[in-house]
């Protein structure tokens, strides 16, 4: 084995044409309990939430309008696609979060739009969450029924 010469073919790294890179910019929202990581790219205005469309995962009309308020506001529905990963809380925290986080990407994005999505309100975090239960007390205000006797 060692007498004999082996031949080596010249490597040829593989020409794969990569696909073109889309750079997203990012917006963090927050309501209630609620967090939404928001992606927005210049495209053909597709909504997903996390991995499916907007009508599948939000089944109420007023959650679906919100989110459309940034868009209309700055004149970009249809021209964006966004892309939503949503955790905690319920529906509607979470379209709180996304129109929030939907602003503040947009924002990012043209610095132009901040003036409309601020007056909108869409850049303004909503402090108010949900009061703590207290001791000696059935929830955050209610009491326990009282006997006089």
């Amino acid at each position: 084995m060692a007498d004999q010469p082996t031949e080596t073919a010249p490597l040829v790294p593989p020409t794969i044409a990569a696909p073109a890179r889309v750079s997203f910019v990012w917006g963090v929202g927050r309501r209630k309990s609620a967090v939404a990581r928001v992606r927005i790219a210049p495209g053909s205005g597709k909504i997903e939430v996390n991995g499916r469309t907007l009508n599948d995962y939000f089944t109420n009309e007023r959650d679906r309008k919100a989110i459309f308020g940034p868009l209309e506001v700055t004149s970009t529905g249809g021209k964006m696609d966004i892309f939503v990963n949503a955790t905690g809380g319920g529906p509607t925290g979470q379209a709180g979060a996304i129109v929030m986080g939907l602003g503040r990407a947009l924002a990012k994005y043209d610095q132009s739009l901040e003036g409309p999505l601020r007056n909108g309100r869409f850049l303004t975090r909503d402090s108010r969450m949900k009061e703590r239960k207290k001791y000696g007390q059935r929830g955050a205000r209610r009491r326990f029924q009282f006997s006089k006797r």
